[in-house]
């Protein structure tokens, strides 16, 4: 006997996660998390935005409550997931936040609706990513043995938590979906096409190896305004200044709908 399909709802279960549930809210904030993580990223943020706002956030395949699952390798796949998913939510005005891995996916999304034809994001907010036509400098390492793998992966993003490096069933359950999220990365090249006509607030750490030049080369995907702020720390400023990013996010939004 075949295995029936999901349901609509059933999907968005897997896919979607809203910590803190608003009907009512007038604008929807879909947020995809960097490489190594999921949904709990964003667990505390619908406490730090306006009651007209929803956080909705993103649980990929490979982590978490799905870290059963296999993980991505390429981002066209994965987008073209989200967007069956993404789908009925997108039934008022909504935005995208992604940091790192998730600004790609975020960005990538928003192409994928154009193409389409469906309602666009009333504004793009990418964070802790380089313009997408633009090459990581360094050498990709998903190929690495898993101990040099580890070691690479500390050295450039301090990206281990302590107890996921001092355990080692831990860590033998975590690297496999960093590198799975990293080759992704590695592996996604930008596809000519013209601008979005969608507003884009870029977020960069003044400690971070990517530059501010970088950053404000996301102008180019936009013929609206690209705006770039620096906020203090390093790669994963995300998760020190959350409420920094955050009342930055709100104040950008309140040109697009009717929030405090």
């Amino acid at each position: 006997m075949e295995t029936p399909d999901p349901t609509d709802a059933e999907k968005a279960q897997r896919w979607l996660r809203c910590f803190h549930p608003r009907p009512e809210a007038r604008l929807r904030l879909f947020c995809f998390p960097y490489a190594g993580r999921g949904a709990s990223l964003f667990r505390t943020w619908g406490e730090h935005v306006p009651p007209e706002v929803e956080v909705v956030a993103l649980q990929p395949p490979g982590r978490e409550d799905r870290f059963r699952e296999r993980a991505f390798r390429r981002v066209a796949p994965l987008v073209d997931a989200i967007a069956g998913v993404i789908d009925p939510w997108c039934d008022r005005p909504f935005a995208y936040f992604g940091h790192s891995m998730g600004a790609l996916v975020a960005f990538e999304l928003a192409r994928l609706r154009r193409r389409s034809g469906r309602p666009m994001p009333v504004r793009l907010f990418v964070s802790g990513r380089r313009a997408p036509q633009i090459l990581d400098p360094e050498p990709p390492i998903p190929d690495l043995p898993d101990e040099e793998f580890a070691r690479e992966l500390q050295r450039r993003y301090q990206g281990i938590p302590a107890p996921i490096a001092d355990d080692p069933e831990l860590r033998a359950l975590f690297l496999p979906m960093v590198k799975a999220d990293l080759e992704l990365v590695d592996t996604y090249v930008c596809a000519p096409e013209p601008p979005l006509d969608v507003p884009i607030s870029v977020f960069g750490g003044t400690d971070d190896a990517i530059t501010p030049e970088e950053l404000h080369a996301w102008q180019v995907h936009t013929t609206a305004r690209c705006r770039v702020r620096m906020l203090p720390g390093d790669h994963f400023f995300i998760n020190t200044r959350a409420e920094g990013v955050l009342r930055k996010v709100v104040e950008d939004l309140r040109g697009v709908v009717e929030i405090q």
